[in-house]
């Protein structure tokens, strides 16, 4: 029997493989959702999401893609594996995911044939939709050029295809290899890691879909998942599956708040938490040193 079972639950709640039934609307990813859809809805051409690592930007990715039905979108993902793609690259699969059939080996008769593709979803009454995930891999200024020569793809008063870059901070310094590109960004948001309270609620959240009805995680444990987590979604998982683990492996009745301080010194989290503490006390005693270094200056100046 795993933890699962122990708990009363149908499954594991805190897999960090992608799964679209335990996706968590938080106020944040909700904001995010909506300013892409409007870029795409009102043909702005490039958005672009910026996150740090675990913030949630594939499932964001992944929700956005189910929210462009077929009727109305024609509509792909291109995840992003290695930055050793080329311009040639980006453009046959763009053109083989929005429906170019036998795509030609020659870089211009083939973006002839995406521009037809367009022309007739166009027609059709639908929107050409890209979405892009971990974008941050794309660190050349030729791959840059090559998406701004595809949203020249448009028509008098209308872009044909719509881009949506989904990444790592330093997207935004790839980016700037092409400065004309970086001026199209129509919409930008940045994920950012949840709240204490949002990660409380992610947790319950999560425990629900698993088929919970009581939380198994105490008061002062959930507290403590958040701080070793950062409110970094990826890591709630993490702490929170090795927490339940360990309290079915010791049998107790609840996650305690000491069992998530021993999971998270074991992932090396609660240093880092400690670290953070530290530099945080140095920065405020400079601040404070500054602040009597500047009344020392006044006091001699007034003598």
């Amino acid at each position: 029997m795993g933890y699962a079972a122990y708990f009363n639950l149908e499954r594991e709640p805190f897999s960090n493989a992608p799964n679209d039934s335990f996706y968590f609307n938080s106020e944040q990813h909700n904001r995010a959702l909506l300013r892409l859809m409007y870029s795409v809805d009102s043909d702005k051409g490039l958005a672009v999401l910026v996150g740090g690592v675990g913030t949630g930007k594939t499932t964001l990715a992944r929700r956005m893609l189910d929210n462009l039905p077929v009727e109305r979108y024609e509509s792909s993902l291109l995840v992003m594996i290695h930055s050793a793609i080329t311009p040639e690259w980006i453009l046959t699969r763009i053109s083989m995911q929005l429906g170019v059939k036998n795509p030609d080996g020659n870089p211009l008769r083939l973006l002839k044939q995406l521009y037809e593709r367009l022309l007739q979803i166009d027609d059709e009454g639908r929107k050409a939709v890209v979405l892009i995930d971990e974008a941050q891999m794309l660190q050349s200024r030729e791959l840059m050029e090559e998406f701004r020569g595809l949203l020249n793809l448009e028509i008098p008063g209308k872009k044909l295809l719509n881009i949506v870059f989904f990444g790592l901070p330093e997207l935004e310094e790839s980016m700037k290899q092409d400065e004309p590109l970086a001026q199209r960004i129509a919409v930008k948001y940045t994920l950012k890691p949840l709240s204490s309270e949002a990660s409380i609620s992610y947790i319950h959240h999560r425990i629900q879909v698993a088929g919970g009805v009581n939380t198994p995680f105490a008061p002062d444990a959930l507290t403590a998942v958040h701080k070793y987590s950062g409110g970094v979604p990826r890591l709630i998982n993490t702490i929170c599956d090795n927490a339940l683990l360990e309290t079915f492996l010791r049998r107790d009745e609840q996650v305690s708040m000491s069992i998530v301080q021993n999971v998270a010194e074991d992932l090396g989290l609660a240093q880092y938490v400690a670290k953070s503490s530290e530099d945080q006390t140095v920065v405020e005693k400079s601040e404070e040193e500054i602040e009597l270094d500047e009344i020392e200056l006044l006091l001699d100046e007034l003598e």
